[in-house]
């Protein structure tokens, strides 16, 4: 199942020391038997020629709130505490490591992201961003383009992360998902960075697909591709996963559009 449908037990939710941050145990992400069939399952995937993404969403923020709690988090960051610093340090710095075997494996998109904002904005000021996330997501992308400096670089977060899109151009982002109808104006995203990032997503889960009609559907694919998709630069998809309510009819609506409206 999902992980939006599961409660999460954050194991130092109620207490966090800089000692805890330090020795907290983190995944062994990069003993040989986690990725010792990284090549082999690359090549299979290019021999059928299909694109290889290594993902690595909820890259930091998510990660860190998991184990410390969210609101402990954002307390943590208000008060600048140093077990927070620590944490997300221990975490980027392993999110280093994953990203050089990644790389070592010839991927084609780097997948990154972090939830940082809701539908009516950021989830953090944009300073705080800035302060705590931008650095370290900025030296993460580093370590991908010091070793191949051409790779794609994607980056996810949920609601209206508009405010930060410039500093996501900034560190190296170039494709963006998923591109919230309900809370984002495609024109306006696709006017204003579409010469700089390309857009994965675009098609609203939580309206037209998942209670809307097949008519509505098409008529909503038709205008994604329209928009977001103009000159190029566009992967159309849901804003999310297919939930559990979204009629079969709609799915077939939804590939069936794609293939009427989506060429050049």
């Amino acid at each position: 199942s999902q992980l939006h449908f599961k409660r999460i037990i954050s194991p130092l939710k109620k207490s966090m020391t800089n000692e805890d941050a330090k020795v907290f145990p983190l995944p062994d992400f990069v003993e040989p038997y986690r990725y010792e069939h990284f090549d082999r399952t690359v090549e299979e995937y290019h021999k059928r020629e299909l694109a290889v993404c290594g993902l690595l969403a909820q890259t930091i923020f998510e990660k860190a709130w998991y184990i410390r709690g969210f609101e402990e988090t954002m307390m943590d960051m208000l008060d600048n505490s140093e077990a927070i610093n620590i944490l997300f340090d221990r975490i980027m710095n392993l999110r280093i490591e994953q990203v050089k075997l990644f790389m070592e494996a010839d991927i084609d998109i780097l997948m990154l992201g972090d939830d940082v904002a809701m539908q009516t904005g950021m989830l953090i000021s944009v300073n705080t961003w800035r302060k705590f996330l931008k650095p370290r997501m900025s030296k993460i992308i580093q370590a991908a383009k010091a070793i191949r400096p051409d790779i794609p670089i994607f980056y996810h977060s949920c609601g209206n992360p508009t405010a930060i899109i410039p500093d996501l151009i900034e560190i190296g982002v170039n494709i963006l998902n998923p591109i919230q109808p309900e809370c984002m104006n495609l024109k306006l995203v696709k006017d204003t960075y579409g010469d700089k990032l390309a857009f994965w997503g675009g098609l609203s889960a939580q309206t037209n697909l998942s209670f809307g009609t097949p008519e509505q559907v098409k008529a909503e694919v038709k205008h994604c591709i329209e928009t977001l998709g103009k000159d190029g630069g566009y992967l159309i998809g849901p804003n999310h996963v297919v939930e559990p309510e979204v009629p079969w009819e709609n799915i077939l609506a939804f590939f069936e559009a794609v293939d009427e409206y989506g060429q050049y």
